[in-house]
């Protein structure tokens, strides 16, 4: 009896490990897409946004079932959170790095993205930005970086040629609240309406964390200009807009599409209706896909669509698209692949320039009716 349980031992040992292997074998493999956006502080409305988006890709992704190069492949979003702070992005960035994702979705804010993009750069990691505007971005000489936005390049003539012409603008004062990204909307903004012939009475700087606004709006009251510019997001812009309705400035207020979202009435309460405003994209009820995509995401989280999901959410598809192509999930392969993306999804097709740009940049333009964001125009660039 002995004998015979000690020449089975090593049959039953082989048995082990070779169910082992096929186990091993069939197990899917885990690949870690990486998100970021602000999930705290004055934005965290948009970055939540934002991962919403590219959360309900995944979830929809996994659930079709993905396989790649042979092996089901189940997706993991890894979220971080960099609350629209430069040195909060870079850490959150090299976090990232460490976690081996195959790209990374993001940062929402472009003075998050610019500095993050050189960790990435390094990593060799594709980064897609959803909604980081500032052309910046994309001239590093990096070869990972890309967006599926318009730049301020092109949204910042948009919105100076639409008040010129169609709300007969003559001048202009400019605010900004000093990030990379509201400094360079204003300027791209006030070059424009310079060459137009606007008269640009003043350019102001606040900040992103302040919440009195009057003693600028006092100056620009003296100044008496058509339209004030405000380069934000709408955590400020809201309050600058009620503040100068306080004050009684009659100037219609420009912004870009920091401050276009669906919270912006809530915000700034009755003084939204003197907003007009753009965003670096198609807007959602132009979109081929936009009405399905958003009665899905209503249906998914509850509520309706704040700022850039759609972008997420081809981003992540992108990124989905490149690992198939590639046959892969190796971070650099991926990365090979998706400079020739041509990817037809919710917010259009997407194609990119040798910075990484899109290749064909849509501006639209909304007002607020009644507490409603209202498209007025889509400009296409």
């Amino acid at each position: 009896m002995s004998f015979k349980f000690h020449k089975l031992l090593p049959v039953s040992a082989a048995v082990v490990a070779f169910a082992s292997m096929v186990g091993t074998a069939n197990a899917d493999q885990i690949v870690k897409i990486g998100h970021v956006g602000p999930l705290t502080g004055g934005s965290a409305h948009l970055g939540k946004d934002n991962e919403n988006g590219a959360r309900l890709a995944i979830e929809e992704i996994n659930a079709k079932g993905l396989t790649i190069n042979g092996q089901k492949v189940t997706l993991v979003l890894d979220a971080q959170d960099d609350a629209g702070d430069p040195r909060q992005a870079t850490q959150v960035a090299q976090k990232l790095v460490d976690d081996k994702v195959v790209a990374v979705v993001g940062h929402l804010n472009s003075g998050a993205s610019i500095p993050a993009s050189k960790i990435y750069s390094d990593a060799g990691i594709a980064q897609i930005s959803p909604s980081s505007t500032n052309p910046a971005y994309t001239q590093q000489g990096f070869k990972t970086t890309y967006r599926v936005v318009a730049t301020d390049a092109q949204q910042g003539p948009a919105l100076a040629t639409y008040a010129a012409k169609n709300l007969n603008v003559k001048s202009v004062a400019v605010v900004d609240d000093s990030t990379a990204y509201g400094q360079g909307l204003a300027n791209e903004f006030e070059k424009t309406a310079k060459a137009l012939g606007l008269k640009v009475m003043s350019h102001d700087a606040t900040n992103d964390k302040a919440v009195d606004f009057r003693a600028i709006l006092t100056k620009i009251k003296g100044e008496n200009p058509d339209a004030i510019m405000y380069g934000g997001m709408d955590a400020t812009g809201g309050p600058f807009a009620k503040q100068a309705r306080q004050l009684g400035l009659r100037a219609k207020m420009l912004s870009g599409d920091g401050v276009c979202t669906e919270s912006l009435a809530d915000l700034a309460g009755p003084a939204a209706g003197n907003v007009v405003c753009s965003q670096a994209g198609m807007a959602v009820e132009r979109m081929n896909g936009g009405a399905e995509f958003a009665a899905k995401y209503v249906k998914r989280f509850g509520h309706p669509i704040e700022f850039d999901a759609p972008f997420t959410y081809d981003a992540v598809y992108i990124v989905v698209d490149a690992m198939k192509r590639a046959n892969s999930t190796d971070p650099a392969k991926v990365l090979a692949k998706v400079s020739g993306t041509d990817y037809k999804g919710v917010t259009g097709e997407t194609t990119f320039d040798a910075k990484g740009d899109l290749q064909h940049g849509v501006i639209s333009l909304y007002d607020y009716k009644d507490g409603k964001k209202t498209l007025l125009d889509v400009m296409k660039m």
